[in-house]
């Protein structure tokens, strides 16, 4: 008798049928023996000499909701509709094994973050048999198929931490002595490369005193240079004249009298 799986197993991701005379699909493992010890070989008889194996697939990890889980199984008859919901479980490619053709294997897949409990472990042993922990799905090719089926925790993303160079960005002291620190500093330039820890920009208040314009020197351009801004700046304006509030209102002063003439004469009465 195979030992049975562990308490924190992994559901299965999927099942399928390996011939006897090739090796199980990629991923999968195949169940070579009953939990009595005989072998579990399906379909193997005087006149087909090679049988076939059930295989099952472990799911790698619980970090991805979206992965595909086996939450059921199902035996039906062959000329029975597949239940909804369910696939069958896929046939294997070696022509010379023959999967019965009286009963078929079905199984439910759901993705993890949708399913409460999953399928951890298959076994299969005689009719007679009793398998303690394990749900009996029926029969098939002269065995009974068992199922454990447990609660599925909830996926867990994987944390991620950050990037070397964004940690050496961060002005925060290093929990260990490093070199990053110095490395990150020389980024900044020539002139943030010298500054120690007592500088003023490690202050609170003053964290954003550093602007794109530290460093470069200030030039004035060559046309400018020698020129002041005395009487020269306003020579262009040396033809400007200058109104006051007084001068502007005599020159544009209008008495409005012939609006006033013209409104005061009186319309011609009918006769």
């Amino acid at each position: 008798m195979e030992p049975g799986p562990a308490p924190d197993a992994a559901p299965l991701a999927g099942l399928a049928w390996s011939s006897a005379s090739a090796p199980p699909p990629r991923g999968f493992s195949a169940i070579s023996c009953t939990v009595e010890g005989t072998p579990a070989s399906f379909g193997k008889s005087f006149a087909q000499k090679s049988g076939y194996f059930l295989c099952l697939c472990a799911l790698g990890s619980l970090e991805n909701p979206q992965d595909n889980v086996v939450v059921d199984i199902q035996i039906v008859v062959d000329k029975s509709s597949v239940p909804p919901g369910f696939s069958p479980v896929s046939d294997p490619q070696d022509s010379k094994a023959s999967v019965s053709k009286k009963k078929r294997m079905c199984m439910k897949l759901v993705p993890l973050g949708a399913a409460d409990t999953a399928v951890v472990d298959v076994r299969l042993s005689g009719k007679t048999k009793t398998v303690p922990g394990y749900l009996r799905v029926g029969d098939m090719g002269g065995f009974a198929i068992w199922c454990r089926k447990v609660k599925v925790p909830k996926p867990v993303p994987k944390p991620r931490g950050l990037s070397r160079d964004l940690q050496g960005l961060s002005l925060d002291a290093p929990s260990q002595p490093s070199k990053g620190p110095e490395r990150a500093l020389s980024r900044l330039g020539s002139r943030a490369s010298t500054l120690r820890r007592n500088d003023s920009i490690y202050e609170a208040s003053s964290l954003y005193g550093i602007s794109a314009m530290d460093g470069v020197p200030f030039t004035l351009h060559p046309r400018f240079e020698g020129k002041g801004c005395g009487p020269l700046v306003l020579s262009a304006f040396a033809d400007l004249t200058i109104k006051s509030l007084a001068d502007i209102e005599e020159e544009y002063n209008y008495g409005f009298v012939v609006e006033k003439t013209a409104a005061a004469r009186l319309p011609p009465s009918v006769s």
